[in-house]
């Protein structure tokens, strides 16, 4: 369902920006829903002992109902993070944010996903 999976990421988009969020797939089968998260810091998104999956894997179960145990949320780490466009975007947000000048941010994440090719 296209309204699910827009929320979804939007709230993940809220949620991990600070830890690299780079996308989710969901895969839904009889028994349960599975919501792969990536991320290029996927300590962050797991929290100390799991417990930050947990809270979100609670978050989403409450937010879209889904029955107890019908829902269940892994981290998934980018392998090549120069190459994922929303990773780059977040990391350019971030810099411009910080306030570094445009140019530079902006030449620093062409001149990351350049030598990442």
């Amino acid at each position: 369902d296209g309204v699910f999976y827009s929320e979804l990421n939007e709230l993940l988009t809220r949620e991990l920006a600070e830890d690299g969020y780079a996308g989710v797939e969901v895969r839904t089968t009889p028994h349960r829903t599975e919501i792969i998260i990536r991320a290029t810091r996927t300590q962050s998104v797991l929290g100390e002992k799991g417990q930050r999956i947990r809270e979100l894997t609670s978050v989403v179960q409450k937010r879209f109902d889904f029955p107890d145990k019908a829902v269940e949320l892994y981290a998934e780490r980018v392998n090549n993070r120069g190459l994922c466009a929303q990773a780059q975007a977040e990391s350019l947000k971030f810099k411009l944010l910080g306030g570094l000048a445009v140019r530079r941010a902006c030449y620093g994440v062409v001149r990351f996903v350049m030598e990442a090719s």
